[in-house]
């Protein structure tokens, strides 16, 4: 391009009407320079044969900005000649914009999965009724967002990356590549003491909106979509990052923050895994039995079976309290439950009452907004008030729902106070904070 404008501008310069002298008024090169330029480029209509008319309307011109909407949609169409073509025209038909496409081929037909931007007036269901008389059947659709305009390879080494490093994102990957989803991780031998389904083979099983994948410690994961059958292409995708989990081993993010109770003393948080069962299970032992039935809603019978669970990174994502000395006093779990996620607190009797299970909290409540969880609950009796001050502590829109004495505390995330997501932002990069400055 920054070669065509010297040239054109020297050609402007050197021509003459009759041949005569090459000086020309500075106005009308500039006029005839910039009107090439328009056309060259596509912006200018073009020039009516009188040479003149009215200007076209604002919204008419070409490039003007235009309020449009991001939806994602799958569709089915015969794997034929023309078929995709169809659907394409129609899509231009309608003025919506093709932002990305892939293809998932089943035999006979193919599914295509289309990112779009529409015009804002054009609904999902004028979209779905432009597709349906493209030929695409059994459509699916939904608003999308700026999140989406990542291309499918640079999507996966995403979340490929994610699941190295952490092995709690499994689950949260596997949700971000497949949409909405209920996951269920049911480990080889669980905590009511049966075994896992021994009929789901090493590579895995695939019927129509299910799919069953053998988990990494040898139990299964079920990924279930209602109403969206899974593909041959989504269920690879799938096997392939539990595949790499499986390679890699239990693995956690080992960084830790130091905490200055309001007494003076420190303490750190970090993650925690299995590595850590003796220092839990021996705070368990120093807990007073009402503190394990407000945490357990009823007597603990082997503690080992509880623990394994919930300090396994392949449910969720463990934050423990350690003292200076190195002892386990506290332990926060941020647990994957399907579609939902729950948020449970156990601190040791001696260290209650000094704010950190509010900070506990507080922490895996940013760890579920970061990993795009809408809302966490908490399941606990009605008379803990310990876990009901730190659940309001949160200040966020909280849903109570009580029966028979046990009480479920359901909080929106997706109202954090901006003041909130500040000041956790910024202990994150000093590295610690004080306990002792949220109510």
């Amino acid at each position: 391009m920054s070669r065509d404008i010297p040239d054109t501008t020297r050609a402007f310069r050197n021509r003459s009407p009759q041949g005569g002298s090459r000086r020309e008024p500075a106005a009308r090169l500039t006029a005839a320079f910039h009107s090439w330029w328009a056309r060259r480029h596509g912006h200018a209509p073009p020039a009516s044969d009188t040479g003149g008319g009215p200007p076209p309307a604002a919204g008419a011109v070409r490039g003007a900005p235009v309020e449009s909407t991001l939806w994602r949609m799958r569709t089915t169409v015969q794997d034929e000649p023309g078929a995709l073509a169809a659907l394409c025209t129609a899509l231009a038909g309608e003025e919506v914009d093709i932002l990305s496409l892939q293809t998932h081929p089943l035999g006979t037909a193919t599914v295509d999965e289309f990112l779009l931007r529409a015009p804002a007036g054009l609904s999902g269901t004028g979209l779905t009724a432009a597709v349906s008389g493209a030929g695409g059947t059994g459509t699916w659709i939904e608003r999308a967002d700026a999140h989406d305009l990542v291309d499918a390879p640079t999507r996966m080494l995403g979340l490929a990356t994610r699941t190295a490093l952490d092995a709690a994102e499994l689950p949260l990957a596997l949700r971000q590549l497949l949409g909405r989803c209920t996951i269920r991780s049911l480990p080889a031998a669980a905590v009511t003491g049966r075994r896992a389904p021994e009929d789901v083979p090493a590579e895995g099983t695939l019927e129509d909106t299910v799919m069953r994948l053998r988990a990494p410690e040898g139990g299964v994961i079920t990924v279930e979509r209602p109403y969206l059958p899974f593909t041959p292409t989504e269920f690879a995708r799938a096997r392939a990052l539990v595949e790499l989990d499986t390679r890699l081993g239990p693995r956690v993010p080992r960084g830790q923050d130091v905490l200055t109770l309001p007494e003076g003393s420190d303490i750190t948080v970090r993650r925690a895994d299995t590595g850590d069962l003796e220092a839990a299970r021996a705070m368990h032992e120093r807990c007073s039995p009402e503190t394990l039935r407000l945490r357990y809603h009823g007597p603990v019978g082997d503690v080992d079976r509880y623990l394994n669970h919930l300090l396994s990174p392949r449910f969720g994502r463990t934050l423990a309290v350690r003292t200076a000395s190195g002892r386990v006093v506290g332990l926060g779990h941020l647990l994957w439950d399907g579609d939902e996620t729950e948020v449970a607190l156990l601190i040791e009797d001696a260290w209650q009452r000094r704010g950190i299970g509010g900070e506990l909290l507080a922490r895996l409540v940013a760890m579920a907004g970061e990993a795009g969880c809408a809302h966490v609950y908490a399941v606990t009796q009605a008379s803990n008030t310990g876990m009901v001050a730190a659940m309001r502590g949160l200040e966020l829109p909280l849903d109570y729902q009580i029966e028979e004495g046990t009480l479920v505390i359901t909080a929106r995330l997706d109202q954090r106070p901006a003041r909130r997501a500040r000041e956790e932002h910024g202990e994150r990069e000093h590295g610690g904070s004080r306990i002792g400055h949220r109510s």
